[in-house]
């Protein structure tokens, strides 16, 4: 049975010019010690699947149907009261984005960890806490000591190290990443990718990693979900994918992308922009920019078909 499935997830969010139907019939499966890159462009319903999994949607945002399925348990119909001390934190952790910004500046780092696993796991005593903390501080890099630190003293890298310390505070099952490259330094990433790939090996932890960058997400991930205006339009193996993308616009995604290993070439944008999800068009949501767009695009909405072992395509050019 996987860690999490996830089946037919429908996410609304209420405003007053109507429904922006930001995730439609999502569907994704991670097995232990697996990971997940979830790509596409701003918009397209990537935070709002991670939000989702939490139950921690703004307040006009709404599960509409689909269930959730974590560790055997839907937790769609689950109690507040239960998400808060089984399934939050302990089960499945995000680190959410702009992570350098989400420690509260007027606390040390180590009052914030403590308050964190006291709050899920009342029985620790503050010193045990504490010593997790500095233990956690230990695995994510970072010099124990320093967190008794406040966040100002710490740099950006450090702060999202901070951060990651924090969300494995009570030895998630699951840990959710969204955009953990935003606004550091391709060095500080390229070690930041390193250590989520260090501790996901370590750990034996399952990952989530959200991103709009491709590059990104091949560092760490096993498999990859491609996401276009709150659907899922291709899913598999990473290295298949990049080798073979088969829907347009995972097509278009890889070659705006530079390749330092091929010749020099004019690189390729996706014309248009993407649709408003308070009306989008019908049929695949892709196809006003899409070059192969035919008849049957603009008015059947394609299902996610299984195309070969671990390979799924959403696109009426593709024969499943």
């Amino acid at each position: 049975m996987p860690l999490l499935e996830v089946k037919g997830l429908t996410t609304y969010y209420q405003t007053q010019r109507g429904y922006v139907r930001a995730v439609e019939d999502v569907d994704l499966e991670i097995e232990k010690a697996e990971a997940l890159g979830l790509a596409g462009e701003s918009g397209c319903g990537k935070t709002t699947v991670a939000l989702s999994l939490l139950k921690i949607l703004p307040p006009n945002g709404r599960i509409m149907r689909g269930k959730i399925i974590f560790k055997g348990i839907d937790i769609v119909s689950l109690p507040e009261e239960e998400m808060r001390t089984k399934v939050r934190w302990k089960g499945i952790s995000l680190i959410f984005q702009g992570a350098m910004n989400a420690l509260n500046p007027v606390y040390s780092v180590e009052e914030q960890i403590v308050e964190a696993i006291r709050l899920h796991e009342p029985n620790v005593s503050k010193r045990e806490a504490r010593e997790r903390g500095e233990k956690l501080f230990e695995l994510v890099g970072l010099e124990p000591s320093r967190i008794k630190n406040y966040p100002h003293e710490f740099s950006g890298g450090m702060r999202q190290r901070a951060m990651i310390a924090m969300a494995l505070a009570c030895n998630p099952d699951l840990l959710i990443a969204d955009e953990p490259g935003t606004a550091l330094d391709v060095i500080v990433q390229a070690q930041l990718l390193r250590l989520l790939y260090n501790l996901k090996e370590k750990l034996k932890l399952s990952l989530i990693v959200i991103s709009h960058d491709l590059s990104l997400i091949s560092e760490v991930c096993d498999k990859l979900a491609v996401m276009y205006a709150g659907r899922i339009v291709e899913l598999g193996d990473i290295t298949k994918l990049f080798k073979k993308p088969l829907h347009p616009y995972t097509q278009g995604l890889i070659e705006a992308f530079p390749d330092i290993k091929e010749e020099r070439r004019k690189m390729e944008s996706i014309p248009g922009s993407p649709p408003n999800l308070l009306r989008p068009p019908p049929g695949c949501r892709f196809h006003p920019r899409c070059k192969f767009a035919m008849d049957i695009c603009r008015k059947e909405i394609p299902k996610l078909k299984k195309v070969s072992k671990d390979h799924f395509v959403a696109c009426h050019m593709i024969e499943g």
